[in-house]
């Protein structure tokens, strides 16, 4: 990978937000494939798609970098987002740690996404949310 395209990278995804989801098409090949926690989304159309319908539904989302770890085509991006959405936590930020496992060869071809769905999403939702606080914290004793 160009050195450039790893620091697009994080340059892009430490300002991404829903008026400049074009800038994606800079760093991601027009057959990407997308996999997070929740989703699987191939090509450039799609992934952008997917990131306009997920802006729609959050008051803010911000990146947090980390480290950067690179070898041979690949990189592991190890980050932290900050979220808020008006129907979880009341409105509050949300806290994610993840890491981003990077395939690239001029452009980024694949990228899964690595995160704990709980501290995303299952832990602020009512009812559930103190049911899945309650289950960590027995499994972690």
């Amino acid at each position: 990978m160009k050195p450039s395209l790893l620091d697009d990278f994080c340059r892009i995804y430490q300002s991404l937000d829903k008026h400049n989801l074009a800038l994606l098409k800079d760093i991601y090949s027009e057959d990407v494939v997308f996999i997070d926690a929740m989703h699987q989304v191939s090509g450039i159309n799609s992934l952008t798609g997917y990131f306009e319908h997920l802006y729609e539904n959050i008051d803010y989302c911000n990146f947090h970098i980390h480290q950067l770890i690179e070898k041979e085509g690949q990189a592991c991006v190890i980050w932290k987002m900050d979220y808020a959405h008006p129907k979880l936590n009341g409105g509050k930020c949300i806290s994610v740690d993840g890491a981003s496992h990077l395939q690239f060869s001029d452009k980024i071809d694949k990228h899964r996404d690595y995160l704990d769905l709980g501290q995303m999403l299952y832990e602020h939702l009512p009812l559930l949310g103190s049911v899945i606080k309650t289950i960590k914290k027995r499994a972690s004793q």
